[in-house]
């Protein structure tokens, strides 16, 4: 199984304009730029959430403790919380060199000297010091993004439009990927992985040099978060509570996880005990949940109530301004007033909505931290068949699902194809569990497909066949659901908070992924791989349940809806 990239970008598609437009394009100063920073965007998302649990698996590091540090991609789904800083402030002493490039060339240096601190430390022995280094890149990594999706916007001009800006910013990604994933396994098999992450280290380095030259704009107003002084919105002082309130809660659910990555990293003391995930979901998964979805939702339908009321609203314009209260607005913008406007228009249908967002993707993102430890350690793959077969055909494979899923968006409709999407890769799981068991019914497919002779005649052998049928399984069915759940999502959304609304939303799919495969990890190691694959297939039943009950609300609204017309 790939590690599933979830990260989408919220530009708009991209409009072919021809091959003279592009040619012409990838000339330019910031066309260059945009495939460095889109290269230096997707190398360190590849080596910290994927490459890196095959680095602590060689090195025998327990599923448990690899499941806990992959918490650190949490980071990616966080970043909208401190968006607002990257978006009004400079960093000091950088912030001579422009905008968006001073965040830029900062985040670089601290993925760089993440990278460093990774390569001189043993995770073996320091493996809490491992952790923390992972997390400052991760930090700058998910801060970059921030940033470059900023400097995209801005710069984009007539000569080189936001969507062809987007289009580079896709291919320099995904070369990024098989640069942190398929090459850097092909690397790892002929010399050190310290040797390995220097390296790549180098290659940010040399992103860092290019971002110096790239040019920079001054951002233009954001009129959106200025519409919240206009007459009839919530009073700043309320709109303060409301932050205070929510940003409580999302405050406490980050320092609870980060407290106890903190006690499961650290050494454990002769006679002592390391502390479980199992304990930890079942005790703290349903209270940050409640901290950081519920809590804001509340808090939004309680903000709806008092405007449609009257009560805690603007008379007049409010002329005061600040950095602070322009820091405020944006964080307001990013946390409440999505959440707001979906429970304004849903009513109660938004808790389908987000039930349905938290457990689409479970069934595959719960164990991607595991898929290398698996590959490499427990079935004894190479790292160059897990190279070529994980990533070089995985993306492949992906491209195809994702195109299918498009086409079912577009020939049957939107919850025929989200339904689908949710279903198969349940079968992925099972495909997993067999592979696990030595793959009895994955060979009987194979021979009756004749895939085995196949294989034979193209140099492979029954053990590579099983690999890459089960791996094209699975990314074929997760393309189909990730294609199906960016249109779901996109068209749920609304105009007035497109960007902010899904940045939040599709977030809210690492949450549960994240939190759970700390446990997963703990459970391989009790009942193995082949048990957990079943049992986490389960959860896709929860996600075919909440596509139903979603489909069932949105078509008896449709019909309310034409009823009041009619």
């Amino acid at each position: 199984m790939t590690v599933t990239e979830t990260r989408e970008d919220t530009a708009p598609p991209i409009k072919p304009k021809g091959w003279r437009l592009l040619k012409a394009a990838l000339q330019t100063r910031k066309a260059a730029s945009m495939l460095a920073f889109s290269f230096s965007s997707g190398l360190p998302f590849a080596l910290l959430i994927g490459t890196l649990t095959a680095w602590l698996g060689e090195v025998k590091v327990n599923l448990a403790t690899i499941g806990v540090l992959s918490w650190v991609g949490l980071t990616y789904a966080f970043k909208f919380l401190w968006s607002p800083l990257v978006d009004r402030t400079r960093p000091p002493l950088l912030g001579r060199i422009g905008r968006r490039k001073s965040w830029i060339v900062l985040c670089q240096g601290l993925i760089i000297l993440g990278l460093i601190g990774l390569v001189v430390t043993d995770p073996t022995v320091h493996i809490a010091r491992f952790a923390l280094f992972a997390f400052v890149a991760s930090i700058g990594s998910a801060t970059q993004d921030v940033a470059i999706d900023a400097w995209r916007i801005d710069v984009a001009d007539e000569r080189t439009p936001v969507e062809l800006l987007s289009a580079i910013y896709q291919l320099g990604y995904r070369t990024a990927s098989i640069v942190g994933g398929a090459f850097a396994l092909f690397l790892a098999a002929r010399m050190s992985w310290p040797t390995v992450y220097l390296l790549m280290a180098c290659l940010i380095g040399v992103m860092l040099l290019i971002a110096l030259a790239a040019p920079d704009t001054e951002r233009s107003p954001d009129v959106a978060a200025d519409l919240l002084d206009q007459p009839g919105e919530i009073a700043p002082r309320a709109r303060a509570i409301a932050l205070i309130i929510v940003g409580s809660s999302w405050v406490w659910a980050i320092v609870r996880i980060v407290v106890f990555m903190t006690s499961m990293l650290a050494e454990v003391p002769p006679g002592g005990k390391r502390p479980s995930a199992g304990d930890f979901l079942k005790y703290n998964g349903p209270l940050i949940v409640l901290a950081t979805v519920i809590v804001p939702l509340i808090v939004a339908a309680v903000l709806n109530w008092l405007k449609l009321r009257g009560h805690q609203v603007q008379a007049v314009v409010d002329t005061r301004v600040s950095p602070a209260r322009t820091i405020a607005n944006h964080l307001y913008r990013a946390l409440i007033a999505p959440l707001a406007d979906l429970t304004e228009r849903m009513r109660w249908g938004v808790l389908v909505v987000i039930w349905l967002i938290l457990t689409y993707a479970l069934c595959y993102n719960v164990w991607a931290s595991f898929a290398y430890p698996f590959y490499l350690d427990y079935m004894h793959y190479t790292k160059d068949e897990v190279a070529f077969a994980s990533k070089i055909f995985g993306i492949v494979m992906s491209i195809i699902g994702v195109s299918v899923g498009g086409y079912l968006f577009l020939r049957i409709g939107r919850f025929p194809t989200v339904l689908i999407g949710a279903a198969l890769p349940i079968f992925g799981n099972f495909l997993y569990a067999d592979l696990a068991d030595g793959a009895p019914y994955i060979d009987i497919v194979l021979h009756t497909l004749r895939l085995d002779v196949l294989a034979q005649a193209l140099g492979g052998d029954l053990r590579i066949a099983r690999l890459l049928l089960t791996i094209a399984y699975e990314n074929v069915s997760t393309g189909i659901a990730g294609a199906a759940f960016v249109a779901y999502v996109s068209g749920i959304v609304s105009k007035k908070y497109s960007a902010v609304q899904y940045a939040l939303l599709s977030s809210l799919t690492f949450l549960i992924g994240s939190l759970g495969k700390g446990f997963a990890g703990e459970l391989i190691d009790k009942i193995g791989y082949a048990a957990v694959f079943r049992d986490v297939a389960v959860l896709g039943l929860l996600a075919i349940f909440f596509v139903l009950l979603e489909w069932w609300r949105s078509s008896r609204s449709s019909a309310a809806v034409a009823s009041g017309e009619g």
